[in-house]
């Protein structure tokens, strides 16, 4: 377990550390200078292995889920990285979306965890899809109704329109899957008819919202032409992104080298490309360099050792 946790979450932060150079450069300018290695500077002036709120708020969860699920300690930790207390990579906040913030504020003020995130239709940037990765850990033996109950009260934190929600819900079926041991294209395969079947019996979104993930349940995301995968913040173009890298790839580094070269928001597109290929392709297969590369190595190594014992020791 701790392996495969370790995995997940530095799969995550070293795609997003390589994406934070370059967020919003073009597909186009990276096909010209494309990203192969940990860089320094660029988009946000800051060192080489700097991650962003991606796994900040990653590591938020991760560290809350050590004590158990408490929608209210999440939120209070979400709070206290915004105020730089808790995992910052360099002791301050350099990149926050507008929905986190906005939900981030409401918590200051006291609402409810799950009432902070926005509803509208135009609330789903991709903000809690890329943070959910470490409740894979927690939900991975509940039944699957459980599966979205706990999904969407983390999702709402930041997050409460439904497609986000559902986004977050598929990103996590399909990592069961991978955790369970299966092949890449029998988890993607295993994951859409799962998630059918309990969109099917559960009236949980309209026709038109389930339409939304026809690309993805319908169809095979990863036999569209990469010129049909957007790569902007919207937290479905991020999914089906994601997705279409790590199918269309044999190894960790290639899988988020290329969500990163897609362009735009590439930091996030490489933290969710990246937890799936670290699960799947496991810890040692992260290349070394990176990790070395990563800052506050040492404290994420740590937390994931901390949310492993937490997980064996007492199961959810």
């Amino acid at each position: 377990m701790e392996n495969v946790v370790k995995a997940g979450i530095f799969g995550v932060c070293i795609g997003d550390a390589l994406g934070v150079p370059v967020e919003f450069r073009s597909r186009e300018q990276l096909k010209r200078s494309p990203v192969t290695k940990m860089r320094a500077l660029g988009t946000h002036r800051q060192p080489a292995g700097t991650w962003s709120d991606d796994s900040s708020l990653a590591l938020c969860l991760a560290e809350s889920l050590c004590k158990g699920y408490d929608l209210e300690d999440m939120a209070t930790k979400f709070l206290q990285w915004y105020n730089a207390e808790i995992w910052t990579p360099h002791g301050r906040v350099f990149d926050i979306g507008i929905a986190t913030r906005q939900a981030i504020n409401k918590i200051s003020k006291g609402y409810a965890p799950q009432l902070c995130g926005g509803t509208s239709e135009f609330d789903n940037g991709n903000g809690s899809l890329m943070r959910i990765l470490p409740l894979l850990f927690y939900i991975k033996e509940l039944p699957i109704e459980q599966h979205f109950d706990k999904v969407k009260d983390v999702s709402s934190i930041t997050h409460a329109h439904i497609r986000s929600v559902i986004s977050c819900f598929m990103y996590l079926e399909f990592l069961l899957e991978i955790l369970n041991g299966a092949d890449k294209f029998e988890g993607y395969q295993k994951m859409k008819s799962t998630v059918k079947y309990f969109l099917d019996n559960n009236p949980i979104c309209s026709q038109g919202e389930m339409d939304k993930f026809d690309r993805i349940l319908n169809n095979n995301i990863f036999e569209y032409n990469e010129d049909k995968i957007s790569s902007s913040g919207y937290v479905l173009h991020s999914l089906e992104a994601s997705l279409w890298c790590f199918l269309n790839s044999e190894s960790y580094s290639e899988a988020v080298l290329k969500a990163v070269n897609l362009g735009e928001d590439t930091d996030t597109t490489g933290a969710i490309t990246g937890g799936i290929a670290g699960i799947y392709y496991g810890f040692e297969n992260i290349p070394e360099e990176w990790i070395s590369d990563l800052v506050r190595k040492v404290d994420i190594e740590i937390l994931c050792e901390k949310l492993a014992n937490k997980l064996i020791k007492q199961k959810p």
